[in-house]
C-alpha cells in the first residue's frame, strides 16, 4: 500500500470531503443597522462570488500577496467597498454593518503572521484567550485544552505537558525568558501569570520536538509576543474576581510606542467556595510594560518591565470531607487555629535592541533581570475526627458522625525565605544564506540565590505523639507502657543555601525549504550547548556540559488532499535549575546532572472543508526516553526533588485536535490526548509518574444565537482521568499506586455585546469613542463537580491505617464581567 492509500484509508470517514484550497479568506456575519442578520447579499472579489446565507454569514476566497477590493451589495442596502491586503493561506473576519442611507469604503491590510505549521506550533488567537471563560482565565486557561496539556487545578497558571512537570516548561515574552517565584505550593497562592492577555499580540505553542533556538527544557514551549499599537487605545475588564486596564500609545511621529497593563485579581470568590471554611485576605497585583522605539529604519529598541505583588493571607477555621463508598460512607472533620501569610514580590527588566544590518542580516541583542522577594510563613494547628458517617435514611443523625475511628493532631510551622536575582545577556543573529536561513545565539546567565528553609510537623494521635519511621529510637508501644525517648517533629527541614550559578549556552541552526519533485519539503537542523557550574554550596561542584542536537523534516505532497507531514527529534537536555538542586532535606546538591531525553514526534496535518466550511485535523504520535531523571514528588503545585539521578523513564502518547469553524464565523476545537509515563527508580521495576495522566479529552467552543448574534456563548470543557494520589510521608511510592478521581470541568460563559468595532456608527453620544462594549455572565464548574488536587494522609493510631482524604478544588460559582474598548 502506498503513502497515499494509506493515509486515505486512515482518514476515510472524511474522504467524501470537498479540500481547502491555500488561499486567502475573508468571512463574517452580515449585519442592517438594527443589527439582525442580512441574507442574499452579494459578496464579490474579481470574478469570485459569494451569498450570505438565512444567519447573514458570509465566506469568500481571495487572491493573496495583492490588495484587492471586495463589494458588498444588496437589492436594498448601500454598497460596501472594502481593500483588502492578505498574506497566503491568511484568515480575517469581517463583519460589516449595511445601511440604506449611505455608502461605505475603508480598507484592511492583514499583517503577516507565521502560522509555524512546518515547525509543529499551535497559534492561539488572542481574542479567543480573552473570551473564554476560565476559574484562572489566560493563556493558561487555553492551554489546558489542548491535547498533552493536564492540569487539574484551576486556581492554577501550572501546567504539565506530555508527562513533564511545571517546571518543564519554557516561556518567552519577546523572545526573553520569563520567570516564576520558587516557594508557591498552593494554587491559591498564585493570583495572576506573568503574561498579561490584554498585550498579547501572538502566542504560539509547541508541546514537544521544539527547535534549537529554544532554551533546554524538556517539554514544551510557550512564546508570547506583545503587540506594537499603531494608534492611541484602552481596554478595561472588570469582575467579581478583581478587573485590569491596559493604554496604547503613540507618538506624532510614530517613533514611540507603549502599551501598558495593570491588573488586580481577588481569589475569595472562589476559594471560599471550597470545603475548607477560611478567613481569606488575598491580594495580586502588577503593573507590566512594552515601551518601543524605532530609532532609524534599520534600528529598533524596546523595555518590557513588570512589577509583581503578591499578598497571601490565610486563616484556616474548619473542614469536613466526606469520602468514602455509599455502603462505607466515612468523613474528616478538621478544626484549626492559626494563619498564614506569604509574600512574593517580583521585579522584571528587559531591554531588547534589534540592528538590520542588511537585508539579509540581523541582529539582536538582549539583556535582563529578574529579582523575587518571597517569604512563606505559617504556623497552624489542625485538630481532626476520623470517623463513620450514619447512612440510615430517615435517621435522625443522617449525614452525621455515628462513630469515631480516630482522633488526632497536627503543628505545622513554617519560615522559609527566599531572595534570587537572576540577570541574562545574550546575542542572536540571523542570516539570509542562499535559499536557507541560518540562526545562532550566545547566552550568559548568573543566579544569585539566597535561601533559608525552616519547616515541621508535629503529629498527635490520640494523645500520643507519633515520631518519624526513619529515626532509630528506643521502642515506642504506648499506652501499654511508657514512652521515655526524646519527642521528634515527624518531618524536620532545616537548611540554609547561599548559592551562585553561571551559565553560558548558544545555539546554532540551519532551515530550507525545497523541491522534492513537485512536493514541498522544510529541514531544519541545530545544536544546543550548555554548561553550568554551581557555586558556594558545601560540596565542591564541577562544571558540566550538554549538546543538544535536534532536527526537523516536514512534506506536503503534491495530492488532492490538503496534507502535511512532519518528523522531528533529538536530543533534550534540562541542566538543573535552584529547585532541582535542592533535595528532599532543603540541601543544595550542586553535582545534579541535567535529565536527558531522546524525543520523537510524528505528526499530520490534514485540512479539508466540511459543511463548506474550513477544519483542520492535527495528529502527533511521541515518544521520550529519559535517562538521569530526578525524581520528584507533587504537593498541589510545590516540587520535591530527590536531587539524584538515579531514575529512568518514558512518555508516549498520541494527540489528536479537531479545530475549525463548527459554527460560521466563529473558531472551535475538539482535542483527544493519551497519555503513558512510568519511572523506574534503582532498577526497582516500572511505576507510574506522577503526572501519568492516561486520557485526555477537551472541548472548546464558540457560539451566538443566529438571530441575535450579539448573544455569544463561550464553552471550555475538560475531562481528565486521574493522576497518581501520591503517598504517605517517609513511605515506599512503589507500594501507594492508587489513583484520584476523574477530573471533570465545565465552565461556561454568556455574553451581551452591546458595540463592536465593526458595527458602524454609534447614535449614543454618550458610547461614541466605544469600539466593544460587552457585559458577561460566567459559571465556573457548571456541574458542581468534585475534583481532586491531591489527598490529605490520616493516620490511625489503632489499626494503624493511612486513610487517604481527597482535597477538592472549587465547587460551583458565578462570575459577572464587564468589557470595554476605546
Amino acid at each position: 500500500m502506498s503513502a497515499h492509500q494509506f493515509v486515505s484509508v486512515f482518514f476515510l470517514f472524511l474522504a467524501t470531503l470537498t479540500l481547502s484550497a491555500q488561499t486567502a479568506r475573508v468571512r463574517g456575519v452580515i449585519l442592517d443597522k438594527n443589527k439582525q442578520p442580512v441574507e442574499n447579499v452579494n459578496v464579490s472579489c474579481l470574478n469570485v462570488i459569494s451569498q450570505s446565507n438565512s444567519n447573514g454569514f458570509y465566506d469568500l476566497k481571495i487572491p493573496a500577496n495583492q490588495k484587492v477590493v471586495v463589494v458588498f451589495t444588496h437589492i436594498s442596502l448601500k454598497k460596501i467597498t472594502m481593500s483588502f491586503t492578505f498574506n497566503a493561506n491568511e484568515q480575517k473576519e469581517f463583519n460589516p454593518v449595511m445601511s440604506d442611507q449611505e455608502e461605505q469604503m475603508g480598507e484592511v491590510i492583514v499583517s503577516a503572521k507565521n502560522r509555524k505549521i512546518t515547525q509543529g506550533v499551535t497559534t492561539i488567537e488572542p481574542e479567543i484567550i480573552r473570551k473564554i471563560p476560565g476559574a484562572n482565565a489566560g493563556i493558561e486557561n487555553i492551554l489546558k485544552s489542548l491535547p498533552g496539556v493536564n492540569s487539574n487545578n484551576e486556581l492554577s497558571t501550572q501546567y504539565a505537558v506530555r508527562g513533564g512537570n511545571y517546571d518543564e516548561n519554557l516561556v518567552y515574552v519577546n523572545e526573553i525568558e520569563v520567570y516564576r517565584p520558587f516557594l508557591i505550593r498552593s494554587g491559591q497562592q498564585e493570583g495572576l501569570s506573568f503574561t498579561n492577555t490584554d498585550l498579547v499580540q501572538n502566542v504560539d505553542f509547541s508541546a514537544g520536538g521544539f527547535q534549537a533556538k529554544f532554551g533546554d527544557k524538556l517539554s514544551s514551549v510557550l512564546d508570547i509576543t506583545y503587540r506594537k499599537p499603531i494608534q492611541f487605545g484602552a481596554s478595561l475588564e472588570a469582575s467579581f474576581l478583581g478587573g485590569s486596564v491596559a493604554v496604547d500609545a503613540v507618538s506624532k511621529d510614530k517613533k514611540w510606542s507603549a502599551v501598558t497593563g495593570i491588573r488586580y485579581r481577588n481569589n475569595s470568590l472562589l476559594v471560599n467556595s471550597q470545603e475548607t471554611q477560611t478567613n481569606f485576605t488575598p491580594s495580586f497585583a502588577d503593573i507590566q510594560t512594552n515601551i518601543n522605539y524605532q530609532s532609524s529604519a534599520r534600528w529598533q529598541w524596546s523595555f518590557l518591565g513588570n512589577i509583581s505583588q503578591n499578598k497571601y493571607q490565610f486563616q484556616p477555621l474548619t473542614r469536613q470531607t466526606n469520602f468514602g463508598t455509599i455502603s462505607n460512607p466515612l468523613a474528616l472533620t478538621v478544626f484549626y487555629q492559626g494563619q498564614e501569610k506569604d509574600k512574593y514580590d517580583t521585579y522584571f527588566g528587559a531591554i531588547k535592541t534589534t540592528f538590520n544590518v542588511s537585508d539579509n542580516f540581523t541582529l539582536k541583542f538582549i539583556g535582563s533581570a529578574f529579582h523575587t522577594l518571597e517569604q512563606e510563613y505559617f504556623d497552624i494547628f489542625a485538630q481532626y475526627r476520623l470517623g463513620e458517617v450514619d447512612a440510615s435514611i430517615g435517621s435522625e443523625t443522617f449525614g452525621e458522625v455515628s462513630f469515631t475511628r480516630g482522633i488526632g493532631s497536627q503543628l505545622n510551622h513554617a519560615r522559609n525565605d527566599l531572595d534570587a536575582l537572576i540577570v541574562n545577556t545574550e546575542i542572536k543573529g540571523f542570516h539570509d544564506w542562499k535559499e536557507s536561513q541560518i540562526e545562532w545565539g550566545i547566552k550568559y546567565t548568573r543566579e544569585s540565590i539566597r535561601d533559608r528553609v525552616i519547616e515541621w510537623e508535629v503529629i498527635d494521635s490520640a494523645g500520643f505523639s507519633l515520631n518519624p519511621p526513619i529515626i532509630d529510637l528506643p521502642r515506642n508501644d504506648q499506652p501499654y507502657s511508657p514512652y521515655t525517648g526524646p519527642l521528634i517533629p515527624f518531618q524536620n527541614i532545616r537548611a540554609t543555601n547561599f548559592n551562585t550559578i553561571n551559565r553560558f549556552s548558544g545555539y546554532a541552526q540551519w532551515s530550507l525549504k525545497s523541491l522534492i519533485g513537485s512536493s514541498e519539503v522544510w529541514y531544519n537542523a541545530g545544536v544546543r550547548m550548555h554548561n553550568w557550574e554551581v557555586q558556594g554550596a558545601a560540596t565542591a561542584s564541577r562544571s558540566q556540559t550538554t549538546f543538544s542536537p535536534r532536527a526537523q523534516f516536514a512534506i506536503k505532497p503534491n495530492w488532492d488532499r490538503d496534507m502535511l507531514f512532519r518528523f522531528s527529534g533529538g536530543f533534550y537536555h534540562q541542566p538543573p535549575f535552584y529547585r532541582e538542586l535542592r533535595d528532599a532535606a532543603g540541601m543544595v546538591q550542586p553535582n545534579t546532572k541535567a535529565q536527558q531525553s531522546i524525543h520523537f514526534v510524528l505528526a499530520n496535518d490534514f485540512s479539508f472543508k466540511m459543511w463548506s466550511r474550513p477544519f483542520k485535523l492535527v495528529s502527533e504520535l511521541y515518544y521520550k526516553s529519559l535517562t538521569d531523571v530526578n525524581t520528584y514528588t507533587i504537593d498541589n503545585v510545590r516540587l520535591r526533588y530527590a536531587a539524584n539521578n538515579n531514575a529512568t523513564a518514558f512518555a508516549q502518547g498520541l494527540d489528536l485536535r479537531l479545530n475549525g469553524e463548527f459554527v460560521p464565523g466563529t473558531e472551535s476545537w475538539i482535542s483527544f490526548g493519551y497519555l503513558k509515563t512510568e519511572e523506574n527508580s534503582n532498577d526497582r521495576g516500572f511505576i507510574a509518574r506522577p503526572t501519568d495522566q492516561r486520557l485526555k479529552f477537551a472541548l472548546l467552543f464558540q457560539d451566538y444565537m443566529p438571530n441575535i448574534p450579539s448573544i455569544k456563548l463561550y464553552l471550555n470543557l475538560v475531562y481528565n482521568t486521574g493522576l497518581p494520589g501520591g503517598s504517605p510521608s517517609y513511605t515506599d511510592p512503589y507500594l501507594y499506586q492508587n489513583r484520584l478521581n476523574d477530573y471533570r470541568r465545565v465552565d461556561v460563559g454568556f455574553s451581551k455585546v452591546f458595540i463592536d468595532n465593526t458595527s458602524g456608527e454609534i447614535k449614543n453620544k454618550l458610547f461614541k469613542d466605544f469600539k466593544e462594549l460587552a457585559i458577561g455572565l460566567e459559571i465556573f464548574n457548571l456541574f458542581n463537580n468534585q475534583n481532586a488536587i491531591t489527598n490529605t494522609w490520616v493516620r490511625d493510631v489503632y489499626s494503624k491505617n493511612q486513610y487517604a482524604i481527597p482535597n477538592f478544588m472549587t465547587t460551583r460559582v458565578f462570575n459577572i464581567k464587564l468589557t470595554a474598548k476605546l
